[in-house]
């Protein structure tokens, strides 16, 4: 009860926030102060709109947002959002394109499950819908998966990663952005050994923690000097009465958020400062750069206890994949034996969360692989959200990726049928 009056604490103090930006901005928005020409009302109003719609953010899931994609005969095609394996913890997710012919690459884009929704990555989605299928990982808000579905934790994780390659097949491409790195990894190395007739093409990773000792960071630090015990006692809530999940052990998104504001506070409050006196100024927009980057900044969602907890024991401090020792449901697995898939790093070289060395780690992992099957590329000056979104992705980082799906598509031959798995709740 004392960790549930916890995570309802937090709520109720994110609603009355929620609540005084609306009232300050309904207030100083009577016609009324139209008499009194003072800046005060304004800024108050101003005020009020941007807290009630950032602490409004923070519990609501962030739309995809893509409509429309434009194919090579110039013409919009609708995109639809379809699921295809329904899943209690995440579901696959497809952007069918409608009306043109199907694309050769196939990309499965392993979302990060660490605080945000998948739709951080939609940018990253806008980019390679024009040239490919894609499908995304759509993990689920945890408060809202009741306890009676069971756990989940980084096997479980890998295990819904393996099923959603064997229902792609052997004809796609698998981008694991961040935290899924060492993950899909894994679950690679896991098909490999079990069912190499359903290994991907290639695996990209993308700014991943494979050995977070190879280049210690803030926040390999912070593992490094915190206990599990500690970090249980902190960290872990259970979910309040509120939500489906009542009950469940999370490590709150609401705490997750403090964490990330933390670590750039003055150049939030500096955002938000401006924002304010553009709102009273009548010079901002709906849909206006900062909106745009805080309504997914802001929008967070639980992780479950075991799989924070496991991440950070046995990937950041047991570094069971950066030594090879990684067990899923009883079976160790050998990253040594991916001997058809190849394997691209990218990292930035700015990159404060997952610095240049942690992800180029999966490479010496990967005995069984020849040098020409093997890249790395280092992005002059991009930090960690640059080597997937914004300029540096896609004016450099995208055609290389493409370049090297492009090279190992035919190492395999081709019409063997994917192994697919029916959609299920359970």
């Amino acid at each position: 009860m004392k960790q549930m009056a916890t995570y309802d604490l937090m709520e109720t103090i994110r609603n009355t926030n929620e609540w005084l930006g609306a009232s300050a901005r309904a207030m100083a928005s009577y016609p009324i102060w139209g008499l009194v020409p003072h800046p005060m009302f304004k800024v108050m109003s101003a005020w009020g709109r941007v807290t009630e719609r950032s602490f409004a953010r923070m519990v609501i899931k962030p739309a995809w947002g893509i409509r429309t994609v434009v194919d090579a005969d110039g013409r919009d095609h609708l995109v639809e959002t379809q699921v295809e394996i329904k899943r209690p913890f995440g579901d696959l997710m497809r952007f069918k394109v409608h009306n043109r012919p199907e694309k050769k690459r196939r990309i499965l884009l392993c979302a990060p499950m660490s605080g945000h929704y998948a739709t951080l990555l939609r940018s990253t989605v806008a980019s390679l819908l024009p040239d490919a299928e894609v499908w995304i990982t759509d993990w689920h808000n945890a408060r809202d998966i009741p306890v009676s579905a069971g756990k989940f934790d980084i096997e479980d994780y890998t295990q819904y990663l393996v099923d959603f390659m064997k229902h792609l097949g052997p004809d796609t491409h698998v981008i694991a952005v961040c935290q899924p790195a060492p993950l899909a990894l894994a679950a690679t190395a896991l098909l490999a050994e079990q069912e190499p007739e359903a290994q991907p093409l290639t695996l990209t990773l993308i700014g991943g923690p494979i050995d977070p000792d190879a280049a210690p960071t803030e926040v390999t630090d912070f593992g490094r000097r915190v206990t599990m015990g500690q970090l249980e006692h902190l960290a872990i809530q259970r979910v309040g009465f509120k939500y489906a999940g009542v009950g469940r052990q999370v490590y709150p998104g609401l705490l997750q958020l403090a964490g990330f504001i933390s670590m750039n506070i003055d150049r939030h409050a500096q955002a938000f400062s401006d924002k304010i006196i553009a709102a009273a100024r009548g010079e901002d927009s709906e849909r206006d750069a900062h909106n745009r980057f805080y309504d997914e900044y802001l929008s967070v969602m639980d992780m479950t206890a075991e799989f924070y907890l496991s991440t950070v024991e046995r990937v950041f401090k047991e570094r069971e994949i950066a030594r090879n020792v990684f067990v899923v449901n009883g079976h160790q697995v050998d990253i040594g034996k991916i001997t058809d898939v190849a394997v691209k790093i990218v990292e930035g070289d700015k990159d404060d969360i997952s610095a240049p060395g942690q992800c180029l780690a999966a490479l010496d992992l990967l005995t069984g692989l020849s040098d020409d099957q093997k890249a790395h590329h280092l992005e002059p000056g991009a930090g960690h959200y640059g080597i997937f979104a914004g300029s540096s992705w896609r004016n450099n980082i995208r055609p290389l990726v493409f370049d090297f799906m492009d090279k190992h598509s035919t190492h395999k031959p081709k019409g063997r049928p994917a192994v697919k798995l029916a959609a299920s709740n359970d």
